[in-house]
């Protein structure tokens, strides 16, 4: 299984860049992870927000194939429990889907053309986090996922 997390942004805090890197180590015996950082578009008029989205979506739909899995993290998209993603990503592999694409968004979310190329929309939590810690938890959950299929030692 290929999983590519695209994400608008560099992370700057060394204690996330840490926490990012350990899990993906860890998911190597399940996954090829890698992840894509787009760079954002400052937005100097918060009356252009919508049109920088777009343009930012543009970048991100550029490096979709037609045929990947695409999961948007959104605030308004379905919120699953850990065994409930576990299962989404079992039931993605059983369809034979080559790659699944996540995609982050900047801090202002992402542009309709996205959303409308999702093949499932997320959510991570109904609670509000900083931005750059959304890879952290997502490559996370991944790993738990992983480890929930395989019936490993990790999850309670």
């Amino acid at each position: 299984m290929k999983i590519k997390i695209i994400a608008l942004g560099k992370i700057k805090e060394k204690f996330l860049k840490d926490g990012i890197e350990e899990f993906l180590k860890r998911l190597t015996p399940y996954a090829t992870v890698s992840i894509l950082e787009l760079q954002p578009i400052e937005i100097k008029d918060e009356n252009l927000i919508e049109k920088i989205l777009e343009e930012e979506g543009e970048k991100i739909l550029s490096n979709i194939k037609p045929l990947d899995y695409v999961i948007t993290m959104e605030i308004q998209g379905k919120q699953l429990s850990s065994e409930d993603f576990a299962e989404k990503i079992t039931e993605l592999t059983n369809i034979g889907t080559q790659e699944i694409i996540f995609v982050i968004g900047s801090s202002c979310g992402i542009g309709k053309n996205v959303s409308a190329r999702a093949n499932f929309k997320m959510s991570m939590s109904k609670m509000t986090f900083l931005h750059q810690f959304a890879r952290l938890i997502l490559v996370e959950q991944i790993y738990r996922a992983f480890k929930i299929i395989k019936g490993e030692a990790y999850h309670k």
